[in-house]
């Protein structure tokens, strides 16, 4: 567990990070080396979700050796299918996303990070973050070096 402690706010007690895939922590289907390498410094730290539809068919292969567990799911309900997945994990979560079908995936969690990559973001999406971001291994760094996420929270 994470506990990040906000001045004016309450403390976050960060169990589970959740990461959508494809726009956010990889592009075109093959995963951004900056996003592994933030990724293999947290989940030793806390347990760490990639949810995707996999359209490229590559996440399994993308996300060897990463400690992360893979969820896929059809492509038709990928936004009821992450926000179910968040509310399974019992809170705690913190949701990094970029697109429109994170948006009920980032209504479920307690913290939710989203990443303006090349790919883009959502507009919508923008309206349900808590912080943006333009890199996702600056999101994950966030979790590493709670004082920057602090220092963008506090009251």
């Amino acid at each position: 567990m994470l506990q990040i402690d906000i001045p004016g706010r309450p403390s976050l007690e960060i169990r589970h990070v959740v990461l959508d895939y494809n726009g956010t922590i990889a592009r075109d289907g093959a995963l951004l080396p900056g996003a592994a390498e933030a990724i293999r410094r947290l989940t030793p730290l806390i347990p760490v979700y990639v949810l995707t539809a996999d359209t490229y068919g590559t996440v399994e292969a993308q996300c060897a050796g990463l400690g992360v567990t893979v969820r896929t799911f059809p492509k038709a309900g990928a936004a009821a299918c992450k926000e179910e997945i968040v509310r399974g994990l019992g809170g705690g979560v913190c949701a990094v996303g970029n697109g429109f079908n994170d948006i009920p995936m980032f209504d479920a969690a307690d913290l939710r990070l989203a990443v303006m990559e090349r790919e883009g973001i959502c507009a919508a999406l923008i309206g349900h973050a808590d912080v943006l971001v333009t890199a996702p291994e600056d999101a994950l760094e966030l979790l590493l070096s709670p004082d920057r996420l602090r220092a963008t929270l506090r009251t």
